[in-house]
């Protein structure tokens, strides 16, 4: 496909790395030149310098031959703009990202009224990721299939854990739990395990499940299931409103830590059950005062990478609270792998997952659609979630007769709001949709799980 990307920062750059490594032409705008160079010499992508809302900048660029238009750049007006431009110049699919409170609520009718075919809000969409994770204390991850029906959750197994040395097989003849574990990380390495494969002690393992079932899943390997009642917020930006918004009906009790008074103001108007303190996060004085030993969830929320990552060590020290840390730059990958840090979420990454999503989609072709797509392992490992709109060679055959590719699991069927641990006798029908785990990158249609 030919795309085109206004706006070179984080999530523009993470999305021209994304669809570049899987083919499709990209075309970079930005009004920095410095920031265009280095995307356009990293990834193999065209790099042209101008305002992405220019017709003659997007003429240059190709607009006229274009299939898709994303516009991320830190204007929600210059985004609109710039889709609005390109839907005239070119009749492209387009995206914007939309961060603005005041247009999320009027989304649906922007997004008729401009022609967009998917609009992105980074905050709200990181807000509802950290508000999945707290309804599961234990997970580090959290993610969805089948509108909620299913879970894919990854933790990280306690030293003496009880499945410690136990083949796959033990979680349904010994434990007596319906869930499946679709992936196990070790270290550098990756596995995605047969019924004989042996868990250890601190293995990082991704489980596929009902909430009901996962929840009862935790609670026999004695993993942490209490629900969350209190909620430490360090930062008052928009991710923090659109969380606390969601979790004060949940009956969460929220403190939100942020330095400028005007935003404590704002913030005070808009969450009048929340309880907001004008004081620096970092000061260790204010977060005792607090109560922070006592807090059940610390999110450090901050525009700081550094800061938010001392903030949750420090937290982990001092309390046993949920900790979730907010990471932009991947240069601290390998370094954060080994610290105690919680959930670890990057913004950019969220947003890239839903435009890879819908690119995808695009290209479907065969007969099934995604409906869902994550990166549960950077860079190693995907879950997509497939829906089966018509007959297809799958479609009746039981699974153990399935000529699948390697390092590929089928971890779970939704049918008629019913969800499937699948076995070798099951079939995938018309109307399911199917999860797909698998190491193998790029797979557009549920036939491409075939050899």
């Amino acid at each position: 496909m030919q795309i085109i990307i206004v706006g070179c920062g984080n999530v523009g750059t993470t999305i021209a790395q994304q669809l570049s490594k899987e083919g499709h032409n990209i075309t970079v705008i930005d009004m920095d030149g410095h920031k265009v160079e280095a995307v356009a010499n990293h990834y193999d992508v065209m790099g042209i310098v101008g305002n992405g809302a220019s017709f003659s900048v997007q003429n240059e660029a190709g607009i006229e031959k274009a299939d898709l238009m994303i516009a991320v750049t830190a204007s929600d007006e210059l985004n609109m703009l710039s889709c609005l431009i390109a839907k005239k110049a070119g009749d492209c699919s387009t995206i914007a990202r939309v961060r603005n409170p005041l247009y999320n609520k009027e989304i649906a009718f922007i997004k008729e009224e401009l022609g967009l075919s998917m609009v992105i809000n980074p905050e709200y969409a990181a807000a509802c990721e950290i508000a999945r994770l707290l309804k599961f204390p234990s997970a580090i991850k959290v993610d969805t299939f089948a509108k909620g029906r299913m879970e894919l959750l990854k933790c990280k197994l306690n030293e003496g854990s009880v499945l410690h040395g136990r083949p796959l097989t033990y979680l349904s003849s010994g434990l007596h739990c319906d869930v499946l574990i679709c992936t196990v990380q070790r270290g550098e390495e990756v596995f995605i395990p047969d019924g004989n494969f042996e868990l250890r002690e601190k293995d990082v393992i991704s489980v596929v499940a009902s909430p009901k079932k996962a929840n009862e899943f935790f609670r026999k390997i004695g993993m942490a299931t209490n629900r969350i009642k209190s909620c430490m917020i360090i930062g008052g930006g928009e991710t923090t409103y659109y969380l606390a918004q969601q979790l004060l009906p949940m009956g969460i009790e929220i403190k939100i830590i942020e330095q400028n008074k005007e935003r404590c103001n704002e913030l005070s108007e808009l969450l009048p059950q929340a309880l907001v303190i004008h004081g620096d996060g970092t000061d260790r004085n204010l977060l005792y005062e607090e109560g922070l030993p006592r807090i059940h969830a610390f999110v450090s929320w901050t525009s700081m990478d550094e800061e938010n990552i001392m903030l949750s060590l420090f937290a982990k020290s001092v309390s046993k609270a949920k900790t979730i840390t907010k990471v932009h730059r991947i240069d601290y990958d390998e370094i954060i792998e080994n610290l105690d840090l919680g959930s670890v979420l990057y913004p950019k990454n969220i947003t890239a997952e839903y435009i890879l999503q819908y690119v995808r989609a695009r290209q479907n072709s065969i007969g099934s659609n995604i409906e869902t797509l994550y990166q549960l392992i950077e860079d190693k490992v995907e879950a997509l979630e497939f829906r089966v709109s018509k007959q297809s060679k799958l479609v009746g055959v039981p699974l153990k007769e399935l000529r699948l590719k390697e390092n590929l699991l089928i971890a779970g069927i939704n049918r008629k709001r019913i969800s499937i641990t699948p076995g070798g006798q099951d079939t995938i029908e018309v109307g399911d949709t199917v999860v797909v785990v698998t190491t193998n990158q790029g797979f557009h249609d549920l036939e491409d799980i075939l050899r």
